[in-house]
């Protein structure tokens, strides 16, 4: 990162300098473990105490931001700590120089279309009629299959893999391990066993999407699994064949979707969320951690906080846990009354 002031830093991201506005940084680090010459931030109140020790040179803090105590680093206050941020680290990884070329050991099928400015690492390999679009870039062990596409300034990480007719679109980000395009999960019980159903489909990903390490697409039985532009997968997720996940939509790591399920736009899953197969979630769904998505129309009409297994409405399932934790001693009452009922009935009898 080249040097520059906070008040430079300030007019990029429409920010006010408190402070100094001459101070200079040249580099990013967490505010607890800032130093001399560092851009940190605070967006959670939890951590406001860090901004009194800080070594850091510049803080991002809220325009709000009131401190209890003396500040030493120069403030910029802006509306979105974390968002200013963000913008600051994606144009300082903009500036990094981008790799081009195509390294001796990399195999590119004679029949392959490989575009401009393409980097291609050691081992990388690419099948028979594949595209690789411009400015695209292969790190060691990538493998893109016969007939599939991989988009402009695509990124693929060691070994990330796109199957054969496969398409994945530009700007996106795949990182190490992840597998698009692996047959669904799709056997016909037989008297002798399973038998395995052809997946014949492909997989479609969308401009602007990332998908974490070790994290599988499947391919559709018939047509495709698509997964809408913008959407973020964390690592290890799971997206069965014929699913659709709508735009924007992000998920956390661990989360399994079975098979035809159809995910809205701008969903946000929490980890080891499970979708049942078959279900339609509507746009702006959030599910907390682990919650268990079976389908109802509470999810098909979107535009809910969801909790729990069988997922329910968030404000319902913190009032059922908070009764959960007085069951045992809820259990004892109801014994204690029914042996009150029947000692009244035998007194009556008598």
């Amino acid at each position: 990162m080249i040097e520059v002031t906070a008040q430079q830093i300030a007019e990029y991201i429409h920010g006010v300098v408190d402070g100094n506005p001459d101070a200079k940084v040249n580099n990013f680090a967490k505010i607890e473990q800032g130093f001399q010459g560092a851009l940190s931030f605070l967006a959670n109140p939890q951590y406001e105490h860090f901004i009194y020790e800080t070594k850091s040179s510049v803080v991002l803090v809220n325009k709000d931001f009131k401190p209890s105590q003396p500040v030493t680093a120069t403030m910029i206050r802006v509306d979105n700590p974390y968002e200013s941020i963000a913008v600051l680290l994606k144009l300082y990884d903009s500036m990094k120089p981008k790799r081009t070329g195509i390294d001796p050991l990399a195999y590119v099928a004679p029949t392959a279309k490989i575009g401009k400015d393409v980097f291609m690492a050691p081992f990388a390999a690419v099948g028979d009629n594949a595209v690789i679009a411009d400015g695209a870039q292969l790190h060691p062990h990538a493998t893109v299959g016969a007939n599939a596409r991989v988009g402009e300034n695509t990124i693929m990480y060691s070994n990330s893999v796109v199957y054969h007719d496969c398409i994945v679109g530009n700007n996106c980000i795949l990182h190490a391990g992840c597998v698009i395009g692996a047959d669904g999960f799709g056997f016909a019980p037989t008297a002798e066993g399973y038998e395995k159903i052809p997946q014949i489909g492909i997989v479609t990903i969308e401009d602007n999407v990332e998908i974490g390490a070790n994290t599988c697409v499947d391919r559709s039985t018939m047509g495709t699994t698509i997964i809408h532009k913008g959407v973020k997968l964390d690592n290890l997720v799971q997206i069965a064949h014929n699913v659709e996940v709508g735009a924007n939509t992000v998920m956390s790591a661990q989360v399994g979707v079975a098979g035809s399920a159809k995910i809205g736009e701008w969903c946000m899953l929490g980890g080891q969320v499970g979708v049942a197969g078959h279900i339609t979630i509507g746009d702006r769904v959030n599910a907390g951690a682990q919650s268990g998505l079976p389908g109802g129309r509470l999810l098909k009409q979107g535009n809910c906080t969801v909790m729990g297994y069988p997922a329910i409405e968030h404000g319902n399932f913190a009032r059922s846990a908070a009764a959960l934790k007085n069951l045992p001693e809820l259990v004892k009452e109801v014994n204690e009354l029914k042996k009150e009922i029947e000692q009244l009935k035998q007194c009556k009898s008598n």
